[in-house]
């Protein structure tokens, strides 16, 4: 293995002897340098994995020598070292993108420490990572096994979550590995769990979740009869738990999380019965009864969320909120900056409502496109894009503007998405839904063990389009192919984003409440 390179900068270079032979000890290389103007030479014309830079020299300051050096080779860690504790000069080197700060008098082991976080940093906590969902492997199988409530499974999910992340970056994939099995498994038992007790959260006085169409009721009205600030309620279409902590920090800038409630999408987690349902604070069989003008069945022709904003107006009336609220559906580039430019005149608005559907066209994306298959080739990539996307959106430039008008954040969304991996067959006649993860239909065939059959669809909140229809729902990372051209079909769905289904991905889905900072 190479010694690591060190050039240290320093006009009293012979007073750092000890320190220079404690590193070379340690195996580290150290080339020494009394001066700026020699060290910008010495810096460009070799390869050094860190410099350490005095920031008070005679002629060329610390600072001017390290902004020089930035510009020739701007990825190799600085670190400053200073007598001065002034707080101008740290701003300005912290400002100059240093690695570390260290002040005068320094100890060899603080030098140790700097390097040891600057450059083993990756391997250091890689290392720790791995032992610490070791030992945490052991615990997540055992609550696995105990786990027997809506409230357990989301505290489980946002475990493993919480160890995807961090095991994202780490080098030993064998522990990505293992936990994906163990996320597979975790799936493979919420599948059972919602089918033992789906159809119970609908009947009276039944203990259940905070579901799809009871989520504004519960949690968006309380915050509107504070009447403490106005309200952007923003509906990212499609965006998973893990997608959501991926950007957090970036809301972090702007807002302050006060309150974090993941609920459960209803089935089908689809949007046409989902997000209508947020809006209308109805069942899709309580849609389909009380306004058949809005609500369009799976085989029919049209778009199936052309109403959401006159629903929410009808809820709110139901409700008894009388409040000045305006809603936006945004699906494309232009129309986000349009609602930018015109946010300013909803200044006096109790609520603003802002669909935002590019998660969505992403997941579809996926399927269509070969070069979005690259790019969000896995959930570690899929979560990547949306960061990207959410950091250069319209949305992060409206949640600016809110933030500078006073308005209080809410962000959610109807549901998620799984990363289909196995098909399992199904026939059906021509009549039966086209979605991958869920069919309603009348004469549907398929693997009993792989989905969950509701025959009576009116026992879950779910219209029927016949006497005879029925839903299936696919389970874990299926999703349902025909019979016909199957090869076909297997071959263009497999690893593709898509919901409808039951997966702790799609069903088990964030509600956060802001306030601004």
């Amino acid at each position: 293995m190479d010694k690591i390179k060190i050039l240290w900068v320093d006009d009293e270079i012979d007073l750092l002897k000890p320190h220079i032979l404690f590193l070379e000890k340690k195996n580290y290389e150290v080339t020494t340098c009394n001066n700026g103007l020699d060290a910008i030479t010495i810096f460009e014309e070799n390869n050094f994995d860190i410099v350490f830079l005095d920031e008070n020299m005679p002629g060329m300051s610390g600072l001017e020598t390290l902004s020089e050096m930035k510009e020739k080779k701007s990825s190799v860690p600085m670190i400053m070292i200073t007598k001065s504790e002034e707080e101008y000069i740290m701003e300005e080197a912290i400002g100059s993108k240093i690695a570390d700060y260290l002040i005068k008098p320094v100890n060899p082991n603080q030098i140790l420490l700097s390097l040891k976080k600057n450059l083993d940093h990756s391997r250091l906590i890689s290392q720790k990572t791995t032992l610490d969902y070791q030992k945490e492997f052991r615990k997540i199988t055992m609550e696995m096994a105990m786990v027997n409530s809506y409230e357990d499974w989301i505290e489980l999910y946002k475990k493993l979550i919480f160890w995807e992340l961090e095991l994202e970056n780490i080098n030993d994939q064998s522990m990505v590995h293992i936990l994906e099995s163990q996320k597979t498994e975790a799936n493979s038992q919420f599948g059972k769990f919602i089918e033992r007790n789906y159809e119970d959260w609908f009947a009276p006085k039944a203990e259940k979740p905070i579901q799809s169409h009871t989520l504004f009721k519960e949690l968006v009205v309380p915050e509107l009869k504070k009447k403490d600030k106005p309200i952007l309620f923003v509906v990212i279409d499609n965006l998973r738990y893990d997608q959501w902590k991926t950007f957090e920090s970036v809301v972090g800038n702007y807002y302050k999380l006060e309150k974090e409630v993941p609920y459960y999408s209803i089935l089908p987690t689809a949007t046409q019965y989902a997000r209508n349902a947020i809006f209308s604070g109805l069942t899709p069989l309580e849609m389909e009864k009380q306004f058949p003008q809005y609500w369009k069945n799976d085989p029919e022709e049209g778009g199936k969320n052309l109403f959401e904003a006159e629903f929410l107006t009808a809820q709110l009336k139901r409700l008894g909120l009388n409040i000045k609220e305006d809603y936006f559906k945004i699906t494309n580039l232009a129309a986000g900056k349009k609602l930018v430019e015109g946010f300013k005149a909803l200044k006096n608005n109790d609520l603003v409502t802002v669909v935002y559907n590019f998660v969505d066209m992403l997941s579809h994306a996926k399927t269509e496109m070969d070069v979005v298959k690259e790019l969000a080739s896995d959930d570690k990539a899929y979560r990547s894009l949306t960061l990207s996307w959410f950091k250069n959106s319209p949305l992060l430039e409206i949640i600016q503007q809110a933030q500078k008008m006073g308005f209080k954040l809410i962000l959610t969304t109807d549901h998620g998405t799984i990363n289909v991996k196995n098909p399992s067959k199904v026939v059906g006649d021509k009549n039966t839904s086209l979605n991958l993860r869920y069919k309603t239909g009348r004469s549907l065939t398929y693997e009993h063990k792989d989905v969950y059959a509701v025959k009576e669809p009116k026992n879950i909140g779910l219209p029927t389009i016949n006497m005879s229809s029925s839903y299936i729902f696919a389970k874990n990372d299926l999703f349902l192919a025909y019979v016909n051209n199957y090869n076909h079909y297997v071959s263009y769905y497999k690893n593709t984003y898509q919901h409808g289904g039951i997966s702790l991905e799609e069903m088990i889905i964030p509600f956060l409440v802001f306030n601004p900072k």
